[in-house]
């Protein structure tokens, strides 16, 4: 299947092992790994970097395997979830920086077609989430204060 913003196939990559339960080497104490996981985002950690600080740092391969429970939903259960989802805060971020750049460099018409992409995919994933539930009912991007949202 083509991609949507791009006039070419899909290229196949590695795949995680398939497993129903977590190997026996690693770390599967559910109480510590969600003690770590509070403390990580305490210190400033997004759910994604919480998670490889566990597969590098505290040997811990796989979140779901070890508790049931993927580390959002963790971090939902003891109040620390964010209220923009990281996958769109990211996206944002990308749309600022996008941004910045062609407020100095205005005749950089690659970038500014990049800017439309990416700004779509951001109004594609609000769109998706405004519709499960997970941000209010009416909440739309808007770039004037997509840098106010951030910096909270």
């Amino acid at each position: 299947m083509a991609r949507m913003y791009a006039r070419r196939r899909g290229t196949s990559s590695s795949v995680r092992p398939y497993r129903k339960e977590a190997p026996e080497w690693s770390n599967t104490d559910v109480a510590e790994i969600e003690k770590i996981i509070v403390d990580l985002r305490k210190d400033g950690m997004s759910s994604s970097q919480i998670g490889l600080a566990l597969r590098d740092r505290y040997g811990v391969p796989d979140v779901k395997l070890a508790t049931g429970k993927r580390v959002t939903e963790i971090l939902r259960e003891k109040g620390l979830e964010s209220e923009i989802p990281e996958d769109l805060r990211n996206l944002m971020q990308k749309a600022l920086g996008i941004r910045k750049h062609l407020a100095e460099n205005k005749k950089d018409v690659h970038n500014t077609r990049q800017l439309q992409i990416t700004e779509s995919k951001v109004r594609r994933l609000v769109r998706y989430y405004v519709g499960s539930g997970r941000m209010p009912k009416g909440w739309t991007y808007k770039p004037e204060t997509a840098e106010i949202l951030l910096s909270r």
